[in-house]
């Protein structure tokens, strides 16, 4: 057996996973975990990159002896390191309204349409090309959040491959950064270093690391795919070529892996994007907003007074009439943070359906739309890729809805695979695996650890197709 440490760094809290590679296998267990949050300073919204980085190492101490170390994260932020080695400045958080502003001029440079043909990345005010065109603090590098905190483990500056394909500062068709574009845009490529491919071993561990984490000095870093959803999709266990698969967490994120990127108008429209996999291979996907309206209807209910037990709510939700009531998750009303039960429900009153009441009717409806959302994005998918989904893999969080998997196989009718619920942590481990060579290198010896880690349950669709058609004629009705 080898132990590995699986830093998973999200928005909301991060955590240290350790992964015990055995033979055919990677068991998984939490060393620890730590709340993260950005904080408001006079306007401007920062990271608390140093209180993640304590959690890190408080983290890595708790896992113990471990071989390697591999850090994932979310996409697209980044923090900004001196010509002395140290941190210029708190990372600015994704969210901050800066952004938009510098994407509008940005925008005035080069139209949406040809920076989505040159990087296949939607022009959203939050990626890392529109943030560098807003940053005022002079800097040597600019290092993306688990590349920082990978460059504080072992001291190697390292721009991995999967996280920095999100920026939208890379040229599809070299994987390079794009020269045109930052001159373009006025933007000093000097802040990134070369591509770094992923699997690389940065170096081991320094001195002080090991020292603050009872480490060994021998302990080595690992450039994993570093951008989290890269990571989920490395360990996602195919059982054939035509398969697609959702990242289903507060997000659902339905693609598919692809050899060559979609940069056409049709693409940009539909909202899909271009992101590149652990292999090198062009992840086609597109955001819909998952489990977050499910996620916020029970904080609100809870901070009311209500005892709200998930297991019986979902078992509540499953006895509702299907299809009662739908809403679209991915309308702008639904963004933010609230009371997101009394929005649904006059969502439902504007569209003239039935209103949800109670919980459970609630859940109801929540889950019978991002089953519908799901079944829209799978057949985007079909329509711009040219190719059918046979099978839909479920991986994260949303793997251990049930109610969720066998909605989605119902509105898609097509069987779903739910698992693993640990994709990212699990995605991590295996590319560091194969990165010392402890499994055979390739995506298909990879699936194929993955499958025997996670053992996915098989959900196949129930029923016609026929109310689930006219319930999606009705979902494109639901956008006020």
């Amino acid at each position: 057996m080898t132990l590995l440490a699986a830093v998973d760094l999200g928005a909301s809290s991060g955590r240290v996973m350790a992964a015990h590679v055995r033979g055919d296998r990677i068991d998984l267990a939490e060393a620890a975990r730590f709340p993260n949050r950005a904080v408001n300073v006079r306007g401007r919204l920062y990271w608390d990159v140093l209180g993640l980085w304590s959690g890190v190492l408080d983290g890595l101490r708790a896992v113990g002896d471990a071989a390697a170390i591999g850090v994932d994260s979310w996409a697209v932020d980044y923090g900004l390191i001196g010509h002395d080695g140290h941190l210029a400045a708190n990372p600015v958080c994704y969210r901050d309204i800066r952004n938009a502003a510098a994407r509008t001029k940005a925008l005035e440079q080069i139209s949406a349409a040809d920076l989505f043909a040159a990087t296949g990345i939607q022009p959203q005010p939050f990626n890392t090309i529109f943030q560098l065109a807003a940053e005022t603090i002079s800097a040597h590098r600019a290092l993306l959040i688990p590349d920082l905190i990978g460059y504080w483990l072992s001291g190697v500056p390292a721009w991995e491959a999967t996280n920095a394909s999100t920026t939208g500062l890379i040229d599809q068709a070299t994987g390079d950064w794009s020269a045109d574009l930052a001159g373009r845009l006025g933007l000093d490529l000097g802040l990134l270093g070369p591509v770094t491919p992923t699997g690389t071993v940065l170096g081991p561990v320094l001195s002080d690391v090991a020292a603050a984490t009872g480490l060994a000095l021998s302990t080595k870093v690992i450039a994993t795919a570093s951008h989290d959803t890269a990571a989920a999709v490395a360990a996602v266990p195919y059982e054939g070529d035509r398969a697609a698969y959702i990242s289903c967490g507060t997000w659902s994120l339905v693609g598919v892996e692809r050899d060559t990127p979609i940069t056409g108008a049709a693409a940009l429209e539909a909202g899909f994007t271009n992101e590149r996999g652990a292999d090198g291979s062009i992840r086609f996907l597109r955001n819909v907003a998952g489990l977050w309206l499910l996620n916020e209807a029970v904080g609100a209910w809870r901070s009311q007074g209500l005892d709200i037990d998930l297991a019986a709510l979902l078992a509540d939700a499953a006895k509702v009439e299907r299809l009662r009531s739908v809403v679209d998750p991915d309308d702008a009303r639904f963004a933010d943070p609230g009371d997101m039960a009394e929005r649904i429900r006059a969502c439902c009153a504007e569209t003239g359906q039935a209103v949800p009441e109670s919980p459970a009717e609630v859940a109801a409806c929540v889950l019978d739309s991002l089953a519908l959302a799901h079944r829209r994005a799978i057949a985007s998918l079909e329509d711009l890729t040219g190719d059918p989904v046979e099978t839909i893999h479920i991986v994260g969080g949303g793997a251990n809805n049930a109610l969720l998997c066998q909605l989605t196989a119902d509105a898609t009718g097509r069987p779903v695979l739910a698992g693993p619920d640990e994709a990212t942590a699990l995605g991590n481990a295996l590319v560091q695996a194969q990165a010392l060579g402890l499994i055979a290198p390739g995506p298909q010896a990879r699936r194929a650890v993955a499958r025997a880690s996670a053992r996915p349950r098989r959900f196949a669709p129930r029923g016609s197709q026929t109310p689930w058609a006219s319930a999606a004629a009705r979902f494109q009705t639901c956008t006020a």
